[in-house]
C-alpha cells in the first residue's frame, strides 16, 4: 500500500517560537491519531521560514516547551483517540 498524502491530516499543532520545534497530532486515514515531534522550522535573516528540517536532538529550551504543553497534548490526544 503506497502512502497517500490526501489521507494524512494534521489535527492540532504547537510551535516553539524560540527554537522552531513543531509538535503535532496527526492522523493517517482511519488510523488512531498520534503525536509527532518535529520538524523544526527556523527563520531566515529576512524573517521568512526556512525549509523544514528534522527535529534532531532536543535542547533544554525544546524540553521546557514540551514540558509546558504536555498536559494539553495529552488531553487533545485523549479526546481524539477512540477506545479500543
Amino acid at each position: 500500500m503506497a502512502f497517500d498524502p490526501d489521507k494524512d491530516k494534521m489535527l492540532k499543532q504547537w510551535k516553539c517560537e524560540e527554537t522552531g520545534l513543531m509538535i503535532s497530532i496527526n492522523q493517517y486515514g482511519d488510523a488512531q491519531p498520534k503525536v509527532q515531534i518535529g520538524p523544526r522550522i527556523l527563520k531566515k535573516k529576512d524573517g521568512t521560514d526556512r525549509a523544514p528540517s528534522k527535529a534532531g536532538r532536543l535542547t533544554m529550551e525544546d524540553l521546557s516547551f514540551l514540558y509546558d504543553i504536555i498536559d494539553e497534548i495529552k488531553d487533545e490526544l485523549q479526546n481524539l483517540v477512540t477506545p479500543g
